[in-house]
């Protein structure tokens, strides 16, 4: 029998995964020292099978059997690494519309404010935008059940559901007197991982959120789209990947392939040598030489710094920012069966092309540079990286945790963002590169969710 299972890189709050590969079980062969450590953890088991008819018969109310044993799993997993967990069915189905990217919905990115829903943006061409919908809306009912209470994941799964079905929102908009009623039909929603912009005329700024299956050719489109719009005079290519906390393996390698020609991109190592794989880049850069930088900083995680480590190690790219995450471990998403939901499990380390491990240390950028934090944020801890999460794969030499992570909302106050221009115009400018003692740090932004 064969088992399916998943390869996906996450950071501490992220998880996802749909490339399968099929792995064939392995023969076992044991020894007498084998089969008397077998024999214990039998004995093991045989204790907490006591505690669990023990916790069954004398609680003081009758506990539900099914999340006993989750619970179980669970504390198994996480007992682990601060990445291995056990996803119930609802969960597994959660993570596997986050990394197709797809999924029956309205089209929104909200967020939540003072208890209701407010809308960020319509995502174009999709219910909502055809509807009116509008940034800053309130949204206080969905098919007039209030929203107050609900958390955001609450009111995001109950807008999204099956193709060609309604829903009713009440909205409160600035300037009406009255709250609007608005019926949608739910449509197929792609989430737009790749977004892009021209910044000075000439040059490409592509923004990487995640790493989903839609990643590498929403790449593909904006750099063709850049090209056409800029011509001749196109200087070269920003790649932001800042608090990008990853997503699939597969995404990560084939974004990388998108700019080398040949070479290692990453390599990954379990526990048994015969394991070890190593990914290599075909012929063909999709940038066609042109210059590019990378944007990373404290929240840029795993599949980013795969990228962010082969174009570094490959010198294809001048990685700008502060140090990223420190996520050099691959989960593999092995499904239970029908109803079971799955595990994800740490199976292997990643390395870059020259053979570091980035685990609980991150990619260190070529330039360091931090940016201005506004008043109200200082209070705030930036993100504090992997060898801050306790149970973390341990690393050979210095670990390194805690690095800035605040993007500013507007371009024109984005250091990092004004030295890639000036580096891509052929502008040195080293000052505004220059790290500065005890300066402030900041988180990210309040969560948000599409629809």
């Amino acid at each position: 029998m064969m088992r399916k299972t998943s390869v996906i890189l996450l950071s501490a709050a992220t998880g996802a995964a749909l490339t399968l590969f099929v792995t064939q079980p392995r023969a076992v062969f044991m020894g007498s020292s084998a089969r008397a450590a077998t024999a214990d953890t039998y004995r093991q088991l045989n204790l907490f099978g006591d505690v669990f008819e023990r916790v069954r018969s004398d609680y003081v109310e009758k506990p539900d059997d099914t999340k006993l044993i989750e619970s179980a799993i669970s504390g198994m997993l996480t007992g682990l690494d601060p990445h291995s967990s056990y996803m119930d069915a609802k969960s597994f189905r959660d993570m596997q519309v986050q990394t197709r990217g797809e999924f029956g919905g309205l089209g929104i990115e909200v967020t939540m404010e003072d208890g209701l829903i407010k809308v960020v943006s319509p995502i174009d061409d999709t219910p909502a935008s055809r509807a009116g919908i509008m940034a800053n809306d309130i949204i206080t009912n969905l098919d007039d059940e209030a929203v107050q209470g609900l958390t955001l994941n609450q009111a995001v799964e109950k807008m999204r559901g099956p193709v060609n079905t309604k829903i009713k929102l009440k909205i409160i908009r600035k300037g009406q007197d009255n709250p609007l009623d608005v019926t949608l039909v739910r449509d197929n929603i792609r989430v737009r991982s790749v977004r892009a912009r021209i910044e000075a005329d000439d040059i490409g700024y592509i923004r990487i959120t995640t790493f989903n299956e839609q990643t590498t050719e929403g790449l593909k489109r904006e750099v063709a789209n850049l090209s056409n719009q800029i011509g001749d005079k196109l200087k070269g290519y920003i790649i932001d990947l800042r608090n990008n906390p990853g997503g699939l393996l597969e995404e990560a390698v084939t974004v990388s392939d998108s700019f080398l020609e040949k070479g290692e991109i990453v390599s990954t190592r379990g526990r048994n040598a015969e394991e070890t794989q190593r990914r290599t880049a075909h012929a063909g850069d999709l940038t066609k030489g042109k210059p590019v930088i990378v944007l990373v900083n404290g929240g840029s995680a795993s599949a980013s710094e795969i990228v962010a480590g082969a174009l570094q190690d490959h010198k294809r790219a001048t990685i700008v920012g502060t140090r990223s995450f420190g996520k050099g471990s691959v989960q593999t998403i092995i499904p239970l069966g029908s109803g079971n939901g799955a595990l994800r499990l740490t199976t292997a380390r990643y390395y870059t092309p020259s053979g570091k491990s980035i685990q609980a240390k991150g990619i260190v950028p070529d330039i360091e540079v931090l940016q201005d934090v506004p008043d109200e944020l200082k209070s705030r801890t930036d993100t504090k990286g992997e060898a801050s999460l306790r149970g973390h794969l341990k690393n050979d030499g210095d670990e390194k945790t805690g690095s800035q992570s605040y993007v500013p909302p507007d371009a024109k106050d984005d250091k990092a963002l004004k030295l890639a221009d000036d580096l891509l115009h052929g502008i040195k400018n080293s000052a505004s590169a220059a790290p500065t003692p005890g300066a402030d740090k900041a988180a990210t932004d309040k969560p948000k969710a599409a629809n």
